[in-house]
């Protein structure tokens, strides 16, 4: 994956003066939109468009430096009028399009390059399971996207869940893993941005479909399943085996995600204060 990313950080270059798609840029790389994406992310801390628009800007900084007028600029980087031109350069660098050629003022953003860094020899412990289809049942609500730490807003939703409900989780949960799990699902920024909210989700598996008003259902389709265990501190060993799947693992991986609910759970040690064992189940499919 990451020798592919490079030839497509090649192809963003030779494309960035047309009109390029987000979905061109997948379908180059020959796997699905949504996970070119997210991996993208995870491994530069950037979405794909804000890259580009980066690489963009940079560029027309350098033309401006070379003498070509802001009205050719702009439209040379695919802006549609000076004014929007105007705008997003400013924002981006501080100052005026105008200012680059009247006094030599410079920002550059340069490309990115991918390598595969090893550090410390730490392998990542993983297995694979196919899964038939199932159901997500338990309280859900939206809560602020938060990338570490404790997010409050799942913490309280953990504290409303009633005896009532307790009781009904327990009696529908029929597969494996026999555990509480917390999902996340339809992100405002798609899981690639620490804003906006997503639909946090604390229950239970099941196959049944029998159930009642008080507990809330998400259909998930059969697929395969990538299942990363983690122990240590709580949450930071959690958040790191996330992250580090989807920025170490999945890039070298054979496999891709795929646009379903990914889950974990958590089992807190009794004798080690915020210490636990976890497991992060991601969707995926063979590339």
């Amino acid at each position: 994956m990451l020798h592919e990313l490079n030839h497509v950080i090649d192809y963003i270059e030779d494309q960035l003066t047309e009109n390029l798609s987000l979905e061109a840029i997948s379908e180059y790389a020959g796997v699905s939109d949504y996970h070119f994406r997210k991996i993208f992310f995870y491994l530069s801390g950037l979405t794909l468009s804000e890259y580009i628009k980066n690489r963009k800007l940079s560029e027309a900084n350098k033309d401006l430096l070379q003498g070509e007028k802001v009205t050719d600029v702009a439209f040379k980087y695919g802006y549609q009028s000076m004014d929007g031109f105007t705008r997003a350069f400013k924002k981006w660098s501080g100052f005026l399009p105008s200012d680059v050629i009247k006094h030599g003022v410079s920002k550059s953003f340069p490309r990115l390059s991918f390598i595969i860094t090893v550090k410390g020899g730490i392998s990542m412990e993983f297995r694979i399971e196919d899964k038939s289809a199932f159901n997500l049942v338990g309280v859900s609500k939206r809560v602020p996207m938060q990338f570490e730490g404790v997010n409050n807003e799942i913490v309280k939703l953990a504290e409303s869940i009633t005896d009532e409900q307790k009781v009904e989780m327990h009696s529908l949960q029929n597969i494996e893993p026999f555990e509480i799990i917390n999902a996340s699902f339809e992100a405002d920024a798609n899981f690639l941005k620490e804003e906006g909210d997503l639909t946090h989700l604390i229950g239970v598996l099941t196959t049944d479909n029998q159930v009642s008003d008080r507990l809330d259902k998400v259909a998930v389709a059969a697929c395969t399943w990538a299942i990363f265990p983690n122990e240590g501190p709580f949450p930071a060993t959690l958040q790191e085996t996330m992250a580090k799947t989807y920025s170490e693992w999945l890039p070298t991986s054979d496999y891709e995600l795929i646009h379903a609910p990914s889950f974990s759970f958590t089992k807190m040690n009794k004798t080690k204060r915020d210490y636990a064992y976890s497991e992060v189940w991601i969707p995926v499919r063979k590339k």
